[in-house]
């Protein structure tokens, strides 16, 4: 059964809603104040004119959120990864791991795997204020110090996904 007029408006207007802020914010994390408008807005117009097949995918906040993605990347001129997205959204947008699962269209394990992986080639121009002080990441929270001993992180940073952390320390 197809559904009316009205209500597929009503969704629209509801994804909007639902999603406006935070691409706003995501577009500003990259962009200039009114290039993240004008990327933010074009988003909406392409989902406002293609509504109907964006709503019969499977999740149509990832389909809208590539294509944003994608619209930022190119007037940025540098395209970011999942997991670069996911750790801004995360720790510097501050959303949650519910809430980053509901903008990106991902599997809220996803987002944690995300948040969890490692950071070993970092683009230029992103930050690493999330990164264990001196200690290099090997994922999952367990650091490789100095002296090669693996330990869990040292409570400087609760766990994503609200895992218990431990201060076990294997040598």
């Amino acid at each position: 059964m197809k559904p009316s007029p009205a209500v597929l408006t009503n969704a629209y207007y509801a994804f909007c809603d639902l999603h406006r802020s935070t691409y706003h914010a995501y577009a500003a994390a990259h962009l200039p104040t009114e290039e993240a408008r004008i990327a933010r807005s074009k988003l909406f117009e392409t989902v406002a004119s293609t509504w109907t097949s964006v709503v019969a995918e499977r999740r149509p906040s990832a389909c809208a959120w590539q294509w944003f993605t994608q619209t930022v990347a190119r007037r940025s001129g540098r395209t970011s990864t999942a997991i670069e997205d996911t750790h801004l959204l995360h720790h510097k947008l501050m959303l949650s791991v519910d809430q980053i699962a509901t903008v990106t269209g991902a599997e809220p394990a996803t987002v944690c795997a995300r948040l969890a992986a490692p950071r070993r080639n970092r683009s230029p121009g992103m930050t690493a204020d999330w990164t264990p002080g001196p200690f290099r990441t090997l994922g999952l929270g367990a650091v490789v110090t100095p002296r090669h001993a693996v330990r869990a992180h040292p409570a400087e940073r609760a766990w994503p996904c609200g895992q218990p952390q431990t201060k076990v320390t294997v040598t």
